[in-house]
């Protein structure tokens, strides 16, 4: 695992003491004091200038990793859930986001009330009352969290819409 820290010897490449007006320039104690301070600053400007870098999940430090999980929702590898992320909230990104954490690919049925139709005065398709359901087709159905699908379900669906989940196990 990588952590930030002081590292003995890190340059900077914005040191202090040749920042200071020209008076303090060839003051022996203030160029050794601003270089103490470039010492404890350089790891900080080191994580400012590859800023980017961070929020890439292939490029991120694996502490930082967990902390970039949780400010986009990620359940398990974050390395394959931020480019989902845009399709949170979806058949397809719910779809996708049990996969990556349970491996396998579930059925999912909703009531359909979501479609817009183009002609006016026709009637809305799927059913009146919103609902979804999860469905985990597995080998071994007492292997599989029920509680841990449910709330993962429960964080990645439209908040307005009713669930069930159900594993099944076949042969």
């Amino acid at each position: 695992m990588t952590e930030r820290r002081i590292v003995p010897g890190l340059p900077t490449r914005h040191p202090l003491g040749a920042q200071l007006p020209g008076v303090y320039a060839d003051d022996d104690l203030v160029q050794r004091l601003t270089d103490a301070l470039d010492e404890v600053v350089a790891p900080v400007l080191g994580v400012l200038d590859s800023l980017p870098a961070y929020f890439d999940p292939r490029l991120a430090p694996d502490d930082f990793l967990a902390l970039l999980a949780a400010w986009v929702g990620a359940e398990g590898e974050v390395r394959g859930a931020v480019p989902g992320h845009a399709s949170r909230g979806t058949v397809k990104g719910l779809g996708e986001q049990i996969r990556r954490v349970f491996g396998v690919t579930p059925e999912i049925e909703e009531s359909g009330g979501t479609v817009a139709s183009a002609t006016a005065l026709t009637p809305l398709p799927g059913t009146p009352q919103p609902h979804l359901t999860v469905r985990l087709r597995v080998p071994d159905a007492e292997a599989v969290d029920e509680a841990a699908l449910s709330a993962l379900v429960a964080r990645n669906r439209p908040v307005h819409l009713p669930f069930t989940v159900e594993v099944i196990g076949v042969p």
